[in-house]
């Protein structure tokens, strides 16, 4: 009974540890760059923050309308990046509306993954008529107009604010993760450990979430990477748009929206790029690190 449980839990080990990402990253040198890039930027959006008072930053002041970079405000401090339409420097607004589109995106990256991968751990491990009811619940979700059902609710909730946001947001993207991870786990729970767990008597929680779930650790790892990326994108648009976060709330979404202006876009640059441009490059190294995690996963796609 003994060699038996052993040997249960050796197969159960993850395929993928941190030697064989911390492996996939030496070889891939641009995946090292991002990585650091990523920290880097996030210590000084974040650390910055506690820094920048928010209340100071949106404070409309009609003298320094369109200061340009580097002029001195009414109040004699400098616009290091210049300031927006309503005299709001934009430096400070870049700083914590980077923190809040990066915190935003984490916090419906962890929700949506929660949900998604035990309902689709649940529903591939269950199968039968517990599958049928989540997929049947799935696949109606999947064929809403779920960007236009975004926007409708945020158009009609009083006292809308951040958290709303997420929540709206999280309520429809898990469905994705929960048909992958659904797909994944009825393969895996065809495999040898499984069958010796159910023999020995192992609860059916402690074998998903215990012995499955590790398994699927380096597609759970790729995932949350991906779609961190993605989320950060979906919140940016929607502000953009004009239907993300409130007004009041900085926002790289808002910064980039000023773009809409054909003035601002040719004639001041400092509102509308620098959220651009930090946009873009938080984009590519989460997905540079993103990849690096997808080979780690994969032998015939690694590197080394």
């Amino acid at each position: 009974m003994s060699d038996k449980k052993k040997e249960v839990t050796q197969e159960s080990i993850p395929p993928m540890g941190l030697r064989m990402i911390a492996r996939e990253f030496k070889k891939d040198k641009i995946a090292i760059f991002s990585l650091g890039l990523l920290v880097v930027l996030l210590l000084v959006i974040f650390i910055g923050a506690l820094f920048t008072d928010q209340d100071k930053v949106m404070y409309v002041s009609i003298f320094d309308k369109y200061a340009a970079p580097g002029a001195i405000s009414a109040d004699g401090t400098k616009f290091i990046l210049g300031a927006d339409e309503g005299g709001r420097d934009v430096l400070g607004q870049l700083i914590i509306g980077a923190r809040n589109s990066v915190t935003i995106g984490f916090a419906i990256t962890v929700i949506t993954s929660i949900i998604g991968v035990g309902l689709g751990i649940i529903s591939g491990y269950y199968g039968g008529i517990v599958d049928n009811i989540l997929m049947r619940v799935v696949d109606f979700i999947m064929i809403l107009p779920i960007m236009l059902i975004i926007i409708v609710f945020v158009s009609i909730i009083s006292n809308y604010n951040v958290w709303s946001f997420i929540f709206i947001m999280s309520a429809f993207y898990w469905v994705g993760k929960a048909r992958l991870f659904r797909s994944k786990t009825l393969s895996e729970a065809r495999r040898d450990y499984v069958s010796a767990s159910k023999t020995m008597g192992t609860g059916d929680f402690k074998i998903m979430f215990r012995e499955i779930m590790p398994n699927l650790s380096s597609l759970i790892i790729t995932n949350l990477t991906m779609n961190f990326a993605a989320n950060i994108g979906i919140e940016t648009t929607l502000t953009f748009l004009g239907f993300g976060l409130p007004t009041n709330v900085p926002s790289l979404g808002t910064l980039i929206g000023y773009a809409s202006s054909g003035e601002v876009l040719v004639n001041r640059q400092w509102i509308w790029l620098p959220a651009s441009i930090l946009i873009l490059v938080l984009m590519l190294s989460i997905n540079y690190v993103g990849q690096a995690f997808k080979r780690s996963a994969d032998a015939r796609q690694r590197l080394g």
